[in-house]
């Protein structure tokens, strides 16, 4: 028999100032020298997907296009790279979100994974037609890292969602 990694544990729905934290906290992130370095990856992206996916209506194209003009200035980069790559990476995510979550977290992981290369694929193209160097193939190793860690990403940014585990011996549920 395999094990199965889902919980019967009823979420709470995610409060507002938790998902602004954690898109927040993954601009940080980015904003840290180590975030260039090969196979580190894209944060925002990541935990931009993550709320696209899980909460499409509290972080949207809105959030993206913010924290995408965020990097361009922070990245000194062309203006808008990674605004599209993000408003697109939110949309996609947001539109095949329903799909998505049918899936257990590990083949979550590899749905995911389209989505991040393919954000990541259009911030090289608009750097490359701008006239920029290309990066080298490590520049994709970061979407593949970030696929790894889907699962412990998702464990951690639904903490705060969980219940506490009360049984009440008057409610059906």
């Amino acid at each position: 028999m395999q094990p199965t990694f889902s919980s019967s544990r009823i979420l709470l729905p995610a409060r507002s100032w938790f998902v602004i934290f954690s898109l927040f906290a993954a601009l940080l992130l980015n904003f840290l020298p180590t975030a260039h370095w090969p196979g580190i990856p894209d944060w925002v992206a990541l935990v931009l997907c993550f709320w696209s996916i899980r909460e499409p209506r509290r972080a949207g194209m809105g959030w993206a296009f913010m924290l995408g003009l965020a990097m361009d200035v922070a990245d000194g980069a062309v203006l808008g790279q990674h605004c599209l790559a993000y408003l697109l990476l939110s949309y996609v995510a947001a539109g095949q979100s329903r799909r998505i979550l049918w899936f257990p977290l590990s083949q979550q992981a590899l749905q995911v994974l389209p989505i991040l290369l393919g954000s990541q694929l259009i911030q090289l193209v608009m750097r490359l037609l701008a006239g920029g160097e290309f990066p080298g193939w490590s520049y994709l190793i970061g979407p593949l890292v970030a696929s790894t860690i889907w699962v412990p990403i998702t464990f951690l940014l639904l903490l705060p969602q969980y219940q506490p585990v009360e049984r009440d011996d008057n409610r059906p549920l």
